[in-house]
């Protein structure tokens, strides 16, 4: 038998184990995800508080920097959501009927050219859509009351990563230093080395991702200012946690931010927010990615791309969010198993 056809051969099982391998684990995440989900994000979160947490353990307690980091974050992000909601409803009435005009500039519009729309047609839009809303009430009212029993869910998933991530951040490296403890010994030297550069990876991920997602914010927040569109604060709100996503986050959260925009304040303005999202997708993807995340990760975009891709079609929103950061990871560890990168130190 040809040598060739030996090697290629013992290649397709390994591949084909992998993949079965790959297949088990996705289906025990299936049915666990609740579990995976608050455990990802407690990863997040130490991540991100554990390095404030030991500057203040510099000079107070452990468990009191540990107390002060998580509060102190809690407050930032709830006072934010919060000053949100409270610019929305005292201009509400404001935005409606901004809204009622931006309704008739776009039915003008739509008369106009490239559509051509006839004055009855362009008319006869909104109460299409009207019509459709009340025809297909039960249907809506049935999905937001199933969506909202979800709410629950959520708020347990965020009690538990955060009850989780408490710990993490207090007494992580103890618990990493028990867990290899209980591994033979042949291989301990192996699992340390593995689990500190796959935390080092996804930390160093998780940091630049959220300095980017605040650098993207603050452009909008900047750019929308200057083009007096409204709701600044919950459209930057919806752009700093949509950047969390590669390549197709900020897009989509500036598309709202152009729809409102082409409501309120009409074509020209909702116009140049999508030159923004041109220019922000070419600043993010060629400034901010490679300067801030050149030393976490390193995958080619190629395989960013096909990452979020695959993800999305495998979980969803969830599953493009969690892809980057765990193909980001396997390749570090598959990387330091053959002796390539740095060795990384644990203070993160």
């Amino acid at each position: 038998m040809p040598r060739g056809l030996v090697v290629a051969a013992g290649y397709a099982w390994r591949v084909l184990l992998l993949g079965l391998l790959g297949y088990a684990v996705f289906l025990v995440l299936q049915k666990v995800q609740f579990l995976a989900a608050a455990l990802f994000v407690a990863l997040i979160l130490t991540s991100v508080l554990r390095p404030i947490a030991n500057l203040l353990a510099r000079r107070l307690p452990r468990g009191l920097a540990v107390l002060l980091a998580v509060v102190a974050a809690t407050v930032v992000l709830a006072g934010l959501f919060a000053l949100a909601a409270a610019l929305a409803a005292s201009n509400a009435s404001q935005l409606e009927a901004e809204f009622r005009g931006g309704l008739n500039r776009i039915e003008r519009w739509a008369q106009g050219p490239p559509l051509h729309l006839s004055p009855h047609t362009a008319s006869e839009l909104p109460s299409r859509l009207g019509k459709y809303l009340a025809a297909h009430q039960s249907a809506l009212i049935s999905t937001a009351v199933s969506n909202a029993g979800r709410v629950f869910e959520v708020a347990t998933g965020a009690a538990l990563a955060l009850f989780c991530a408490i710990f993490f951040i207090h007494s992580g490296d103890r618990m990493w230093d028990w867990f290899v403890a209980q591994l033979p010994a042949r291989v301990r030297s192996r699992a340390e080395r593995t689990g500190a550069v796959a935390w080092w990876t996804f930390s160093g991920y998780t940091r630049g991702s959220v300095i980017v997602s605040a650098s993207n914010a603050l452009l909008v927040a900047i750019a929308l200012l200057v083009l007096r569109v409204p709701l600044v604060l919950p459209l930057t709100l919806v752009e700093f946690f949509a950047s969390f996503v590669p390549l197709i986050g900020s897009p989509v959260a500036l598309a709202v931010a152009a729809t409102v925009a082409l409501a309120t304040r009409g074509p020209l303005i909702a116009l140049l927010v999508l030159v923004l999202i041109v220019v922000i997708g070419q600043l993010e993807g060629h400034v901010l990615h490679p300067l801030v995340m050149s030393r976490a990760v390193r995958i080619h975009p190629v395989a960013i791309a096909l990452s979020v891709a695959g993800g999305a079609l495998v979980a969803g929103v969830v599953g493009a969010v969690v892809a980057v950061p765990v193909v980001s990871v396997a390749w570090a560890v598959y990387a330091e198993l053959r002796g390539r990168p740095p060795r990384p130190d644990r203070g993160g």
